[in-house]
């Protein structure tokens, strides 16, 4: 895992994306998550390109089932957009880079 993810916790959830001023880019997954897996090094490119313009964090759902039951995560990967504290945009499954674009927003 790149340092660019950072796990987040119901703990730190708060600290590092409630309250980020910069959009944050919330990637649940799980360890067994074959599809989590393909996607990370995706998202972490988007983070890389718009560096200081957003940030990626990422939800074990196994370790912080409150979370992903808060947001409504039903299936994974599921990664959301928060701004401002709130979630603005979602992306449902390992999906190339342009759709995860589009998805959250970022599309040109």
């Amino acid at each position: 895992m790149s340092l660019m993810a950072l796990d987040v916790t119901e703990q730190t959830f708060e600290q590092e994306v409630l309250k980020s001023e910069t959009p944050v880019i919330v990637d649940f997954w799980a360890e067994w998550c074959g599809p989590c897996h393909a996607v990370a090094p995706v998202l972490e490119k988007i983070a890389e390109e718009r560096s200081g313009e957003v940030k990626l964090v990422k939800v074990n759902i196994d370790e912080e089932q409150g979370l992903s039951t808060k947001y409504g995560v039903m299936s994974i990967p599921t990664m959301i957009l928060f701004k401002d504290g709130e979630p603005t945009a979602a992306a449902v499954g390992a999906q190339p880079k342009s759709a995860l674009e589009r998805s959250l927003g970022f599309a040109a």
